[in-house]
């Protein structure tokens, strides 16, 4: 027992101390590659204004062939240290056609589904952002179009899966290192995807002794340029009192150092979209007053108390298309403003305007560019509403005239009907004048009905 105990003992020891040497080995070349790359790096950028031609140097190329080469020299396999070794095709064929939209492949579709939606969407933001990061600015005198970057990335993905290749997209990294080597136009990527080509098809064994720790050092370059730049942005965010964006940076920050990049991912993404659907479901219609002595509506809750109100008139402001997302609480927004005449104020309080404030609706929808169905639908009860209430609609600056697919919409559902065609006018003056006549018509009416008939 005494002798299997002290055996096991030195197996232990030994495993120990061979876990130890493989780690240090590990770091040692991580660390040596590290600096080295960032020594060059800093040097070049010293010395490029200067000496613009040196971003042309391969320092990051010689550091993978001396590694290469004294990891084969020195077989630092043999201490542990993980190399990149032979690859290999599954096939045999690195470039085999493979049909994907086989029926055999369409019972994988729903497992599939959600983790090609996550990639898709990461990837659609990693190109926002290094289109937003880096852009016009790499390339000198292009216009970028994201629209047609997206569908060159699409179509790229629908060939490459014919081979079995990654997804790709417009990754912030590659962007950035091919900036910093002077990359100027799309050509830089056509060579660097010619020379990946060619490295793959007859170079690859020569990397056979390559250090994975030489790779992770690259990676770690390129990450530690990202690093570089988040200083500046949270001292700009903290400067604008940007405190939802650093909040999510924060988040996303905490989620991946102490459980995963996956989720870190994930809740960015989510988080960002949670508030992208907020800030589109928010109505931003406003209340007008005229500035006095003029025939201009602005704002009135920006400054309510240089502005005039028109007696018996709500003139309401809408600045944006209306759609599914935002006319879901305009009904309740148009309330506030009749009853207290600001949207921002709790339901639960009395009554502040009276009903005879509101005999006149007024809409400026100068703004309301677009309308699909459902905001149409929404628009027609309001207006219905109000006219069953007996209340007076207009609406003014109608985007596009009487051309407009505005217009169309609002004929075809019934909303000229209810209003009265008159009742679209060219601006809110002439909304105006228009109910200062209807209401002087009823006047006489209501006059001419209560004077007693002569015998």
């Amino acid at each position: 027992m005494g002798v299997s105990h002290g055996s096991s003992v030195e197996k232990i020891a030994f495993i120990v101390e061979h876990t130890n040497k493989v780690h240090h080995a590990t770091f040692a070349v991580a660390g040596v590659s590290f600096l080295v790359i960032m020594f060059f790096r800093e040097l070049k950028r010293r010395m490029e204004p200067r000496y613009p031609n040196v971003v042309f140097v391969p320092d990051r190329f010689v550091v993978v062939v001396v590694s290469a080469i004294l990891c084969w020299y020195y077989r630092w396999d043999k201490i542990g240290v993980d190399i990149l070794g032979d690859v290999k095709s599954a096939t045999g064929n690195l470039f085999a056609f493979r049909w994907p939209f086989t029926l055999s492949h369409m019972r994988h579709i729903r497992s599939a589904m959600s983790t090609s939606f996550l990639i898709a969407l990461l990837g659609f933001f990693e190109s926002s952002v290094a289109a937003k990061s880096l852009g016009n600015s790499s390339v000198p005198g292009m216009e970028l179009s994201a629209n047609r970057e997206m569908i060159a990335l699409g179509v790229a993905n629908v060939i490459g899966s014919c081979f079995m290749s990654l997804p790709a997209f417009g990754g912030y990294g590659r962007s950035k290192v091919n900036k910093t080597t002077g990359g100027k136009t799309p050509m830089s990527s056509i060579i660097l995807s010619f020379i990946t080509l060619m490295s793959v098809l007859f170079f690859l064994p020569y990397f056979h002794f390559l250090p994975k720790p030489v790779l992770c050092s690259m990676i770690s370059v390129v990450a530690w340029s990202l690093i570089e730049e988040a200083p500046h942005d949270i001292r700009f965010f903290i400067k604008i009192r940007g405190w939802t964006e650093l909040g999510l940076m924060s988040i996303i920050f905490l989620a991946t150092i102490f459980y995963s990049l996956t989720l870190g991912m994930a809740l960015g993404v989510g988080i960002s979209l949670l508030l992208v659907i907020k800030h589109s479901t928010r109505p931003r219609i406003q209340i007008l007053g005229r500035i006095p002595g003029t025939q201009l509506f602005e704002n009135a809750e920006a400054d309510p108390h240089s502005l005039e109100f028109i007696e018996g008139c709500l003139i309401v402001k809408i600045p944006e298309p209306l759609t599914f997302a935002n006319t879901g609480e305009l009904k309740a927004r148009l309330r506030r403003l009749e009853l207290y005449g600001t949207p921002s104020a709790h339901p639960a309080l009395p009554r502040l305007r009276s009903q005879e404030a509101n005999r006149n609706i007024i809409f400026d929808i100068h703004g309301v560019t677009s309308i699909d169905g459902s905001g149409t639908q929404v628009l027609e009860e309001i207006v219905r509403s109000y006219r069953d209430r007996g209340v007076r609609v207009f609406f003014s600056r109608l985007p596009g005239g009487k051309n407009h697919p505005v217009w169309r919409l609002m004929v075809s559902s019934g909303i000229v009907d209810l209003c009265g065609e008159s009742h679209f006018v060219k601006n809110v003056e002439d909304a105006l004048l228009q109910t200062e006549y209807e209401e002087s018509i009823n006047d006489a009416r209501s006059t001419t009905a209560g004077t007693p008939t002569e015998q």
